[in-house]
């Protein structure tokens, strides 16, 4: 008798070992059949209630959501030739079905009816479903007759489609560079860490010396620490041409020029469709910011307020190297002269990293601010020895939660930093279910007997997404549409994020977690406060560069104009006239693997890395003036923001718990940069 399909069990949690990419389709289809036909019953509803219409199609959707999250994650995390092709054919299925529930007028109608019935007596986490749906019903579509409403769901198929493969395209050129090197000399300056790798590659591909990845820390690495200026330009220029049109004949196959100028007609189209000017205001529909112009107003005002302090960066960085800078030199120099002001360097922080260390730092940070303790679980299935799961415990003992942490880069695995859903909280007449997340990290894993050992950078990566992950285990919302993460603006999400990141930087902490990992010494006062002066090295270029790859992305969206088509280059060329102070090379193709706006969530929304940051940055000066681990304003923040998911405006969250709207100064003042 054949295995029950481990994604059709019902299980708490995956069964990573037993699923199989033959298992993934039969999955998905199964889910959507049985789907559907739980959609006919409730599109004939002859009663609409909240009870009998918005609550099935929660448990429907959470449903879906728990058999494709492992799928997905998997998909991200041991990629291979067949979970490629299965995941490929899921999309259209996918794609279809939400359409098909987003444009049924049947449904629409019925949650209409819900609320002119029932609205008074609804709670608010009620109503902000009710609201989301109606709103997101009128988006995909659900107005358009006969051919408009054809060509849309065409369209969404397409663009689903078209991020998958933009994707691949980043992976497959990042995995197919390699750098051979026969002497050693080339990689003075380079860890020890990264040069033992790069051994141990060259011996398993039957090669002699050192042979060199392009994955994300050996990157990083080689443009920040290696002495050869060639070494550099090679790895620069590989990284950020991946995808393009630059390199040989091979590569050229994984030129993502194409992709970008059809996802950006389709996007325009859909927009038009739906009865906005532009792709831009389409997604301001449903977002913190209210504009196109409040955008570029908050992107040039941030802008124009780093750019002197970017200048002088610049300045102080040519004249310490002795000669103008070209772009694959800034982050070697920039390294070094940090090293030279603050005697700190990432490499020699990272012997009093070890990741172990570090993560018991970030569990004490969260268990002393929020009251939760988090202990890891053996009994798991993970996808990859790498990884782990933890439970979260409130005060009281009672598990609230979980979380996954694969914290490593390897092959076939997306670079970056990530949160996603797991599980979704849900408290339903179906049933329960508590929130679940994946924390994924790229850091350099351990070699031999030295344990893995972080940057700086990986510390504050890492606070990072678990700031991400408390946004979605501490829910209350019971409804999962809007519980954790889901149905919050976009240019909000990331305030839970940015906001733990100041606890890398908090000296108490860096008191706990910076131990040398052979000695056992801890990280010496002076360095202490040396690496906290740092936070504001440099600050003018990276606000500046931020600024650049958002208002790249938002104009791109927003001035669209079918007639001339895309011109990506010659609108990033405005943009670098416009913000830049650093020359880029006319090969260089960020755009090509900028996955964040072609393949993420993030097109016309790249500024919400910035938006937030004010927000975050305002957060955190609460805890400032109430002291670092005040638990009435960690309470508060609990309670207004991280408890509320979407189903609390993001603007009147932020007003219960900071008092006021949000201010840009605490940002500013944060990085050093002068208003």
């Amino acid at each position: 008798m054949d295995q029950p399909n481990p994604l059709l069990r019902g299980l708490t949690l995956p069964a990573f070992s037993q699923i199989l990419p033959e298992h993934v389709l039969p999955a998905v289809q199964a889910l959507l059949a049985a789907n559907r036909a739980r959609l006919a019953e409730i599109e004939a509803e002859p009663n609409p209630t909240f009870a009998s219409v918005v609550e099935p199609l929660e448990d429907m959707d959470h449903s879906l959501t728990r058999g494709w999250s492992p799928i997905s994650h998997l998909y991200g995390v041991v990629n291979s030739e067949a979970l490629r092709e299965q995941y490929n054919a899921c999309l259209p299925l996918l794609s279809e079905y939400s359409t098909d529930v987003s444009q049924s007028r049947a449904l629409y109608k019925a949650y209409q009816t819900v609320v002119d019935k029932e609205g008074a007596k609804l709670s608010s986490a009620q109503r902000m479903v009710l609201d989301h749906a109606l709103r997101d019903f009128r988006l995909a579509g659900v107005g358009l007759e006969g051919p408009q409403q054809e060509r849309f769901k065409a369209i969404m198929l397409e663009l689903s489609s078209l991020g998958a493969k933009f994707e691949e395209n980043v992976l497959d050129a990042t995995n197919d560079f390699s750098y051979a090197i026969a002497d050693v000399a080339q990689l003075d300056g380079l860890n020890p860490t990264i040069v033992a790798q790069a051994r141990e590659r060259a011996v398993a591909a039957g090669q002699s010396g050192w042979l060199l990845a392009l994955d994300q820390p050996t990157y990083v690495a080689v443009v920040t620490d290696a002495k050869s200026s060639a070494l550099r330009r090679t790895f620069y220029r590989a990284w950020s041409t991946r995808g393009s049109d630059q390199g040989t004949e091979a590569v050229a196959r994984w030129n993502n020029d194409p992709i970008m100028e059809q996802l950006l007609k389709l996007r325009h189209e859909l927009a038009l469709l739906l009865g906005f000017p532009n792709f831009a205001a389409y997604v301001l529909s449903t977002r913190m910011a209210k504009s196109v112009d409040e955008v570029l107003t908050f992107l040039r005002k941030m802008a124009a307020a780093a750019r002197p302090a970017a200048l002088r960066d610049i300045a102080e960085l040519e004249a310490f190297a002795g000669r103008k800078l070209d772009s694959w030199d800034i982050s070697y120099y920039s390294e070094r002269l940090q090293e030279a002001h603050y005697s700190v360097s990432q490499e020699e922080l990272r012997q009093y990293f070890p990741l172990s260390r570090v993560l018991d730092g970030v569990f004490d940070v969260i268990q002393r601010l929020f009251h939760v303790s988090i202990a890891v679980r053996d009994d798991v299935e993970v996808w990859h020895p790498d990884a782990r799961y933890y439970d979260l415990r409130n005060g009281d003992g009672q598990i609230i939660g979980g979380f996954y942490l694969d914290p490593y880069a390897r092959p076939n695995k997306r670079s970056g930093a990530w949160m996603d859903d797991c599980v979704t909280r849900k408290v339903t007449a179906s049933g329960n279910a508590l929130p679940v997340a994946y924390l994924v990290c790229n850091a350099l894993p351990g070699n031999g007997d030295k344990p893995a050992l972080l940057t700086h950078d990986d510390v504050v990566t890492l606070f990072h997404e678990f700031g991400h992950g408390l946004h979605h285990m501490l829910t209350r919302v019971d409804y999962p549409s809007v519980a954790g993460t889901n149905g919050v603006a976009w240019d909000a999400i990331e305030l839970p994020s940015q906001f733990l990141e100041n606890y890398a930087w908090d000296p108490q902490v860096l008191a706990q977690i910076a131990v040398h990992h052979a000695t056992g010494e801890a990280l010496p006062a002076a360095k202490v406060a040396q690496l906290i002066r740092t936070r504001s090295f440099q600050a003018g270029l990276a606000t500046l560069r931020q600024c650049e790859f958002s208002l790249f992305d938002f104009r791109l969206h927003a001035e669209y104009d079918p007639a001339q088509g895309a011109q990506v280059r010659e609108l990033l060329a405005e943009v670098r006239a416009e913000v830049s102070v650093i020359a880029i090379p006319a090969w260089n193709r960020y755009p090509n693997n900028f996955s964040h706006i072609f393949a993420g969530g993030y097109a016309a929304g790249y500024y919400s890395y910035k938006w937030a940051e004010v927000l975050a940055a305002d957060a955190f000066a609460a805890f400032q003036e109430a002291g670092s681990f005040d638990q009435v304003t960690a309470q508060r923040f609990v309670d207004t923001i991280l408890s509320q998911g979407g189903a609390r405006d993001a603007l009147e969250a932020f007003v219960a718990f900071r008092g006021r709207e949000p201010d840009i100064e605490p940002l500013l003042k944060l990085h050093g940069i002068a208003a």
